[in-house]
């Protein structure tokens, strides 16, 4: 035991990534060729969402899974921007909803139906604008039902509520250059965000306070990364004084020095890092990059452990990673990447190879299932939730999702501050009327229907959780 083992243990030193074969890829897209750092694909268990170029406006297109092979030039894209879509963002809660940012300065919402689109969508559920220039990031919270961060080129975070279609938090006067991007912590209660004046911010949002800061986190000129990881620490990466490319590994409670800096290479693309809490391993895409790296964080010193390089022939435009939930676990399957090329989409699958056929509960902790944790007007009141959990032993079923329905608030409705006597003598008579006992009586009378329609629905539910389970017996 004295003996200091020379190779550090780690069930994925030996991850194993493979391209799926052409039938099972996505062709004939064509990739957009817009000049901006964002992945440009964003995936879940359903679907599949590329951005893609398009005259006179922005579109992106939203395959299900399994309509692989050749795209036809007419199939149906989402395209109600009026200018080139930037980023792209499913939510974490919803397999159906998917945010969009781009440079006609806003942010869009839309609903897709079930089984994919059959006609082109151009209208959003919501639109939401706020920001003054283009918006090159969408980011949902990771527990809170409809609540969205969009990030844009005036250097602004605005937080929505999405349900009610309004902009909540409004943090203009942190960054005074442009944002590279923003990253949630595990719980959504902090941001961090990386910026061309080469600092790290971490921010709470609802108190609109910086928490931590970090000048020159990495000294070279070119775009950085900065996400949280499961603990809290932060992990960034970026270029060195002389165009190297580095990682780093950062304690937001000390950001004097890092925990961890390594260089890596003089390629010039910028890192997109994709992280996996349950395993705590890091993939690095370089733009421009054939090869994905890997790196597991840990408690030992180095931290940052390389595990391996998957290596290819072609080019990276951008890179969609599945969420947990939507891997082949019976393939031993611990992440899946959408890679795009200039006309196709091309599946990655990284598998842990094992002998065994069981359920390897080792490599799939419980992970973050589909249900949102809390209300968007709870996290707004100052609420934190983890993520829910669920467990992946039987595969995971998707459930039946609810429709996103945004209510509009009547601006009449909200009472003002502070009245001024003057104003109170002035206002309308019908204002004062509204509050009569026979409406009074009618909204009890909903909120009684209301409730008992809820009742229903959550007995059902459970019913068909219960009807589930006994399937799942029944097949094992």
């Amino acid at each position: 035991d004295t003996m200091r083992r020379v190779v550090r243990q780690s069930k994925f030193r030996h991850v194993f990534g493979q391209a799926v074969k052409n039938d099972q890829c996505y062709d004939d897209i064509r990739v957009s060729r817009v000049t901006w750092d964002s992945s440009f694909c964003a995936v879940n268990p359903r679907f599949v969402a590329i951005i893609v170029d398009a005259s006179g406006g922005g579109a992106f297109l939203v395959l299900p899974l399994h309509k692989t092979g050749r795209i036809d030039k007419s199939y149906p894209t989402v395209c109600g921007h009026t200018g080139p879509v930037l980023d792209i963002d499913w939510c974490p809660h919803n397999d159906q909803v998917i945010a969009s940012g781009s440079e006609d300065c806003t942010v869009m919402v839309w609903q897709i139906p079930e089984n994919g689109l059959t006609l082109s969508l151009t209208e959003p559920v919501v639109v939401l604008e706020g920001h003054s220039k283009r918006v090159g990031i969408v980011a949902w919270h990771p527990t809170a039902r409809n609540v969205l961060l969009s990030a844009g080129c005036d250097n602004a975070i605005i937080i929505w509520n999405v349900g009610t279609g309004e902009a909540l938090i409004n943090l203009d006067d942190m960054h005074v250059d442009m944002i590279y991007n923003v990253s949630w912590n595990r719980n959504g209660s902090l941001i961090c965000t990386a910026s061309k004046d080469k600092k790290v911010r971490v921010i709470d949002p609802r108190k609109q306070e910086i928490v931590a800061e970090k000048e020159k986190t990495h000294e070279g000129a070119r775009p950085m990364r900065a996400i949280f990881l499961a603990d809290g620490n932060i992990f960034t990466t970026g270029f060195s004084r002389m165009s190297e490319r580095q990682l780093a590994l950062w304690n937001p409670k000390n950001m004097e020095e890092p925990i961890a800096l390594h260089e890596m290479d003089t390629s010039n693309g910028v890192l997109l890092p994709f992280y996996d809490p349950d395993t705590n391993i890091i993939y690095l895409c370089g733009k421009g990059d054939s090869s994905i790296r890997y790196f597991e964080i840990t408690d030992e010193s180095p931290y940052v452990h390389y595990l391996n390089t998957f290596s290819s022939k072609e080019p990276q435009r951008g890179m969609g990673f599945m969420p947990k939930r939507g891997l082949d676990v019976n393939k031993c399957e611990i992440a899946r990447f959408f890679k795009l090329h200039e006309r196709k989409c091309e599946p990655i699958i990284m598998t842990v190879p094992r002998k065994s056929d069981l359920f390897q509960d080792d490599l799939y902790p419980d992970t973050a299932g589909p249900e949102a944790a809390l209300e968007a007007e709870e996290w707004f009141e100052g609420k934190n939730a983890d993520p829910l959990l669920i467990s992946l032993k039987h595969g995971y079923i998707p459930g039946k999702n609810r429709d996103l329905k945004v209510v509009k608030k009547n601006i009449l409705d909200n009472k003002p501050s502070g009245n001024k006597k003057s104003d109170l003598i002035n206002a309308p008579k019908k204002a004062a009327d509204a509050s009569n006992p026979q409406n009074d009586a009618k909204l009890d009378e909903i909120l009684k229907e209301l409730k008992s329609i809820k009742d229903t629905i959550s007995n059902q539910d459970e019913r068909i959780a219960k009807l589930e389970q006994q399937m799942a017996k029944i097949a094992d």
